[in-house]
């Protein structure tokens, strides 16, 4: 009896210092910790709007820290000059002009498809959904030269169409895969009443499915945006000098002129300051479907 009391009050012991040990952890000290982490996450992007805003002689002569002591070497001489750069400014437009139709294609057939694929019944439908699985696994380079010699042969091999079809049909296996699991966790009630309402299957897409599937609809498109805004193989690949996205016209900025800093630090801001602007527009949207995901 001596040692099981001994053994117990030990064991108390134990717990009541875990106990400690937990709320410690969750208490100040580890937000502390996470704002540390957060800071140091942030110093490329804070050293490289910086750089934007220096003068490259002030770039050789010392680091971009050096600003919180000399804050007249800010200067907007360089944004000047990428707004003179064709090269950069063309390339930034034809970003958008890939990135928009690439995200929004694969949303609109994504969602259909995943609402086809959870609710529809058709001949072979999960073996149609084990396919695009499949796809999954597929890797982009093994894909290039096939596709790129396909493109060659239609006439779109060097055009943006081809990029934009590229992104999409490399797009839609995750996307069909996210959306089928998302939907199949709707309510059947909610859908057989709006049947029993007269509701056909694109208006029960467009009034029930969608509107519930949002946050998971949203967090499709953001990973999609960011995949093909940063994208450069596939751009570097089947794009030319008149469809390039701002990845490559920066890479050939590098390649041919490679102490143009006072062109290369502030187009390299710009192009991550997007996706990142998009991201936290988006970013309630993007949490709620990650949390509905992992609850269901």
């Amino acid at each position: 009896m001596t040692t099981q009391a001994v053994t117990k009050k030990s064991g108390k012991a134990r717990a009541s210092l875990g106990s400690r040990l937990a709320e410690g952890v969750s208490g100040g000290l580890v937000r502390v910790f996470l704002i540390v982490v957060g800071l140091f996450w942030l110093v490329p992007t804070i050293g490289l709007l910086l750089s934007s805003l220096r003068t490259p002689a002030d770039m050789n002569e010392s680091g971009w820290w050096t600003v919180f002591t000399e804050p007249a070497q800010l200067t907007f001489e360089s944004y000047d000059k990428l707004l003179q750069n064709s090269d950069i400014t063309d390339s930034l437009v034809n970003t958008i002009l890939i990135t928009v139709p690439a995200t929004v294609l694969v949303v609109v057939i994504g969602s259909l498809a995943g609402y086809a694929f959870a609710w529809m019944e058709f001949p072979g439908r999960d073996w149609w959904f084990l396919g695009v699985v499949g796809l999954l696994v597929v890797p982009v380079q093994v894909a290039l030269i096939p596709i790129a010699e396909f493109f060659g042969n239609i006439g779109l091999f060097g055009s943006m169409l081809g990029v934009i079809l590229f992104h999409v049909g490399f797009g839609l296996p995750f996307a069909v895969f996210l959306l089928r699991n998302f939907f199949a966790e709707i309510p059947r009630e909610l859908l057989e009443a709006a049947r029993l309402d007269g509701a056909g299957e694109l208006r029960l897409f467009a009034r029930v499915v969608m509107p519930l599937g949002g946050p998971a609809i949203a967090s499709l498109g953001i990973f999609q945006f960011l995949w093909v805004w940063n994208d450069m193989l596939v751009a570097l690949v089947f794009s030319d000098s008149g469809s390039q996205p701002i990845t490559v016209a920066l890479q050939t900025q590098v390649r041919q002129f490679g102490n143009n800093i006072d062109v290369l630090a502030p187009g390299a801001f710009i192009s991550m300051v997007i996706p990142l602007a998009v991201f936290f527009a988006f970013q309630r949207q993007f949490v709620s479907g990650v949390m509905a995901g992992a609850v269901k």
